[in-house]
């Protein structure tokens, strides 16, 4: 399907004002022309894995929140600076003791249906969908969050048990996006028919699922945002992973949520095509490349088979070969760009073969007279399919057959993470600007649950689940510093999980399309197409 670009009008309200800039931009032949600045109109088109459903607070999977992010909105939204400011809540106000944060919702939204936005949409959204289904909000809230108030229908009060510091970096749509009670209410929610059928307040509004080809959107003309959005339609083709590159080069979409690999130099070269990294997106930020183990297999019970792959697994290899050096080998469960809570006085584990082989031997799985140990079921998503083939020449050095498993990616998450169907799996686990956003649902024993981007390792330790429950209520900074720094030691140690290397998030899109809010979950909110000036 080729990029199309609509006829234009000729200027766009934007925040109440008219808006007709002229702006300089690069051609396809490397000259300079002049452009009229944002307006509305035209259609851009999104390369997508294909998202299954359109429910974001079932799953923090990028491809769900790819295309719902701009179907719904969270109480607040960020800034580049990954900052919250309003969006559904217009204002709030948070208690000296860190335990009540309360909400002032804007005004004059509505549903998609036309059905009013009211509080108790807000307070449906957590404890019927967010709190049992989105592994992130799930693991950092249920335990710490007393009641939801919603005192009139534009106020919600969120009452904690204890403090607790990161409540507004979890709020925006990627986090807790608010969904319809009107829709939802009655339901069994995981497989209701308004998962396909989705009703949001968000800038664009559901037209279209072909399920394995693509999805449409088109504007939101009650938009509760003055001028906004600013596209005609948004279609999101469904491209496999390793084609979505072509696809962007050959003009067949307009931007791609990944890039890496040998495309990256070919890329950058073209001067219609502008690579950026991203702090955030659809998915999260600071996302890890991680091995699961299964620790509900026997054999990954034992901890030196688990420091085997950690010694056995050249890290190195894997960021120069497969990311071609864009990141960081990992050293543990929290990023290095989190850089106020990561502690880098963790035990370290260099690649070894010898090594590996010497814990693999005391733990009883000695080399048969072909060098073998054992096999194991390896399962990923196929963006994974070139870091699994590194993973598995590794292993089979020190004689670990891994049968690998590629999935396409709800497949692999429904059978890692709801199945347990596996030995070791691969999957990216992403952050938000706290650990408490991200990193605790992997290992809090609470959310050993049957969820996309849970507690896949089935890992339990007390004093794990104690010291992220106290690093979250406290509000001291240096405190959480400390807390966050004693976790890490603790599972590097235990190895419930192997860390591969934290990603830098490149993204790809054409220069006629701009705007684009790369690091959030609300990609296309205020993005336009740019038309030239004769």
């Amino acid at each position: 399907m080729p990029a199309i670009t609509a006829s234009w009008r000729s200027s766009i309200a934007v925040g109440g004002c008219i808006v007709a800039l002229l702006l300089p931009a690069v051609l396809r032949g490397g000259g300079t022309t002049q452009i009229r600045g944002p307006h509305r109109g035209g259609t851009v088109v999104i390369a997508a894995t294909d998202p299954g459903h359109f429910n974001p607070g079932l799953t923090t999977g990028a491809g769900t929140h790819l295309v719902a992010g701009n179907i719904y909105n969270g109480l607040v939204q960020f800034n580049e600076q990954l900052e919250p400011v309003p969006s559904l809540a217009q204002s709030w106000t948070v208690s000296a003791d860190g335990r009540v944060y309360t909400f002032h919702l804007s005004k004059g939204v509505t549903w998609h249906d036309g059905i009013p936005f009211t509080s108790a949409d807000v307070k449906f959204s957590f404890e019927q969908v967010l709190l049992r289904f989105h592994s992130r909000t799930k693991a950092g809230l249920e335990h710490v969050l007393a009641r939801i108030d919603t005192p009139d229908d534009a106020t919600v009060v969120f009452r904690f048990k204890v403090p607790y510091a990161p409540l507004l970096q979890r709020l925006d749509v990627v986090e807790a996006p608010i969904l319809p009670r009107h829709r939802f209410a009655g339901t069994d929610i995981a497989t209701a028919a308004a998962n396909r059928e989705p009703v949001g307040t968000g800038p664009f509004r559901f037209k279209e699922y072909v399920e394995g080809d693509h999805v449409t959107l088109v504007r939101n003309e009650r938009y509760f945002k003055p001028g906004l959005p600013l596209l005609d339609q948004v279609v999101f083709k469904i491209v496999a992973p390793a084609g979505q590159a072509v696809a962007l080069e050959r003009g067949t979409v307009d931007y791609i949520s990944s890039l890496g690999g040998p495309d990256i130099a070919r890329l950058r070269g073209r001067p219609e095509i502008v690579v950026r990294n991203a702090p955030a997106g659809p998915g999260g930020s600071f996302c890890l490349d991680t091995l699961i183990f299964n620790l509900r297999r026997p054999r990954f019970k034992a901890l030196n088979v688990r420091r085997a792959f950690a010694h056995g697994i050249d890290r190195q290899q894997i960021l120069n070969e497969v990311r071609l050096g864009l990141g960081r080998v990992a050293t543990g469960p929290i990023a290095p760009s989190l850089s106020w809570a990561y502690s880098p006085r963790v035990r370290t584990y260099e690649f070894d073969r010898i090594r590996a082989g010497e814990l693999l031997d005391a733990a009883g799985l000695t080399a048969g007279t072909d060098g073998g140990r054992f096999e194991a079921d390896f399962v990923f998503a196929t963006g994974f399919a070139r870091t699994a083939a590194v993973v598995q020449a590794n292993m089979a050095r020190v004689g670990v057959h891994l049968r690998l498993h590629p999935l396409d990616v709800n497949v692999a998450n429904e059978r890692i993470f709801v199945g347990n169907d596996f030995d070791v799996a691969l999957a990216s686990y992403c952050n938000g600007s706290d650990p408490e956003i991200g990193v605790t649902r992997a290992y809090v024993s609470t959310n050993v649950r049957p969820i996309p981007f849970s507690n896949g390792a089935g890992y339990r330790n007390p004093r794990i689940d104690r010291l992220f429950s106290a690093a979250a209520s406290t509000l001291d900074t240096p405190e959480r510093t400390r807390l966050y720094r004693d976790i890490q030691a603790i599972l590097v140690e235990e190895a419930p999980y192997w860390w591969l290397v934290e990603t830098d998030l490149l993204r790809a899109h054409r220069s006629v399309v701009h705007d684009l809010r790369l690091w959030a979950g609300d990609l296309l909110e205020r993005a336009w197409l740019a038309s030239e000036q004769p």
